[in-house]
């Protein structure tokens, strides 16, 4: 059993800064990739940032610049610093993760964290 649990969603005002963690528990042998994806309501969720195990790194275009994912492959953890946060930051963020458990590679979300910017 894999258990991916973000923290660190909260209420802002524009401008600031929140930083969002992500930690994997359960019976990981090793985590490829790692990411975070977000949720307006009635938009899909897009990907925000990934980060592979070798440490090469994606970022939407909305989000470089204001946005660093970084992970602590030893503690199974990923994070996702943002600043100059924007009301349309505004979603749900999802922790994403493939994990190997044994020899089988699964993908697993995280239940979501919530983020508000106000104006």
């Amino acid at each position: 059993q894999v258990q991916l649990v973000e923290s660190g969603g909260g209420l802002v005002q524009a401008g600031g800064s929140l930083r969002l963690s992500c930690a994997a528990s359960g019976s990981i042998l090793s985590i490829n990739n790692m990411a975070w994806y977000r949720q307006a309501p009635g938009k899909q969720r897009e990907l925000v940032a990934l980060i592979s195990r070798g440490g090469r790194i994606n970022y939407v275009d909305s989000v470089k610049g204001r946005f660093t994912i970084s992970r602590d492959n030893a503690k199974n953890t990923v994070y996702l610093q943002m600043n100059s946060l924007k009301s349309e930051d505004t979603a749900v963020y999802y922790c994403n993760a493939d994990i190997y458990v044994l020899s089988t590679l699964t993908n697993y979300w995280g239940q979501g964290t919530q983020v508000t910017v106000s104006s």
